[in-house]
C-alpha cells in the first residue's frame, strides 16, 4: 500500500505505525484545517464554505479508506504468514525458532487488529470534529 511518506511495510510492526500516523495527519490536524478554513459567521461572505466543507470531507473519506485498505491488507498478509507457520509447527512441533516466529507473527497479528479499533475513535473522532463545524454548511449524501 502506498501512502504519504512511504510504503505500508506489514513485516516491520514499527514501520507500519510509523506510516498510519503519516496517513492520519489530516485527521490530527482537522481542527486547524476547520478554524482556517471555514468562517465564522462574521466572515462567512468571503469564502465559500459549502465548498471547503465538501472539499474536505472527501479528502478525510478518501483518507480513512485508504487506512482502512492498508490496514485490512496487512491484516491479510499476516494472517498468511500465521497461518503457513502453523502449518509447519504442526509438521515439527520441536522447533524453537519456529514456535519462536510464529508467537511474533501472532502479536504483530494482534497489533495490526488493534489498529482497527484506533482507526474508528480517529474517524468518529474527526466526523464529529466535521459534523460540528460544517454541519450547517455541507451535509454528506451519507455519513458512515
Amino acid at each position: 500500500m502506498a501512502a504519504p511518506g512511504g510504503t505500508l511495510n506489514c513485516e516491520d510492526f514499527s514501520m507500519f505505525q510509523e506510516v498510519l500516523k503519516a496517513m492520519r495527519t489530516i485527521d490530527d490536524r482537522i481542527v486547524h484545517a476547520l478554524n482556517t478554513t471555514v468562517p465564522t459567521v462574521s466572515f462567512s461572505g468571503k469564502v465559500d464554505a459549502t465548498q471547503t466543507c465538501k472539499q474536505l470531507y472527501e479528502s478525510m473519506m478518501e483518507a480513512h479508506l485508504s487506512r482502512d485498505k492498508a490496514i485490512k491488507a496487512c491484516i491479510a498478509q499476516t494472517s498468511e504468514v500465521v497461518g503457513h507457520l502453523r502449518e509447519e509447527r504442526a509438521k515439527d512441533s520441536e522447533n524453537l525458532a519456529l514456535i519462536k516466529q510464529l508467537r511474533k507473527e501472532q502479536t504483530n497479528l494482534k497489533l495490526m487488529q488493534s489498529e482497527l479499533n484506533v482507526e474508528e475513535v480517529v474517524n468518529d473522532r474527526s466526523l464529529k470534529v466535521f459534523n460540528e463545524r460544517c454541519r450547517i454548511h455541507y451535509t454528506p449524501l451519507k455519513v458512515k
